[in-house]
């Protein structure tokens, strides 16, 4: 059942990243904090790495770089 479930929720993060493609930068920073306040921290994380691969030059790409060390687990 938990394979099911783990399987289920990889579907649909890849399907919201697909969907999320063609999105500019501040489309999708808005989806990312959107998916931090509702407490999706993995499809977030996905979505500023993806800000950071596409618009490497962006203020975006700053904004999700520090999001990300801002959720990185502290040792």
């Amino acid at each position: 059942m938990k394979l099911y479930v783990y399987g289920c929720v990889l579907l649909l993060a890849s399907l919201a990243l697909w969907a999320c493609s063609d999105r500019s930068p501040l489309e999708l920073l808005d989806t990312a904090r959107l998916e931090e306040q509702q407490h999706n921290p993995e499809h977030a994380a996905a979505l500023y790495r993806e800000i950071i691969s596409r618009f490497p030059d962006s203020d975006a790409a700053k904004t999700a770089a520090a999001r990300l060390a801002a959720m990185a687990p502290n040792p």
